[in-house]
């Protein structure tokens, strides 16, 4: 009941009603949008999107014929720091999209799918930073965390035990091939490798949380 009363009061903020579709609840069943941003840092209310890279999963496939790819010209410079994490440089971006542009891009693209990805929470917040300024809401879709996928199926078998759910350990132990990091894109594609990995495997059901 709380989602629906949420849904329907961010459709009603909604300003640009030609992404109504988003609201859409007839939702695809088995398909799935995994996502990841390049961001210039940690913080949602202030930091800017540098990239958002995305793939579609429909049926346990990932169909890399219908990816997503966008860099975003930021507004402030991009600080030498910032570019130790990300890897992205002033001239890949110098002719990048504006935030607005990648955004209506980005809706067209997920549509009302759930979003997948690693840690998705801080994707969404920032996305939704901006999508409060360009459409007036949030976005209302369901998302799934891959790292928590991981938990509940490899949870610690004793009160002592700490399980890691770094990106790169859980890669490793599924025996997923790396792509390349602070690649959205290819970030995206791994987090999708993964979250296939973890849906064919059957929940820990040992004692401990």
């Amino acid at each position: 009941m709380f989602k629906n009363l949420k849904r329907n009061y961010q459709l009603c903020k909604l300003t640009k009603k030609e992404f109504e579709f988003v609201f859409d609840q007839n939702i695809p069943k088995d398909e799935y949008i995994v996502l990841d941003t390049e961001t210039t840092g940690l913080n949602p209310k202030k930091d800017e999107i540098l990239s958002i890279g995305a793939v579609k999963v429909e049926k346990n496939r990932i169909i890399t014929s219908k990816s997503f790819e966008v860099f975003i010209k930021p507004k402030e410079k991009i600080s030498d720091e910032s570019i130790k994490i990300h890897h992205i440089l002033p001239q890949d971006i110098e002719n990048g999209d504006t935030i607005d542009k990648a955004l209506e891009k980005l809706l067209y693209f997920i549509k009302n799918r759930p979003i997948v990805g690693y840690y998705i929470s801080f994707d969404i917040s920032i996305l939704n930073t901006y999508f409060k300024q360009y459409i007036g809401t949030t976005i209302p879709n369901d998302t799934i965390e891959i790292s928590s996928m991981y938990y509940k199926r490899y949870r610690k078998k004793s009160a002592h035990e700490f399980v890691d759910l770094k990106f790169d350990t859980i890669m490793e132990s599924l025996e997923i091939p790396t792509l390349g990091k602070h690649d959205a894109l290819n970030d995206a594609v791994m987090s999708a490798m993964i979250f296939l990995k973890l849906q064919n495997k059957p929940l820990y059901k040992g004692a401990f949380a």
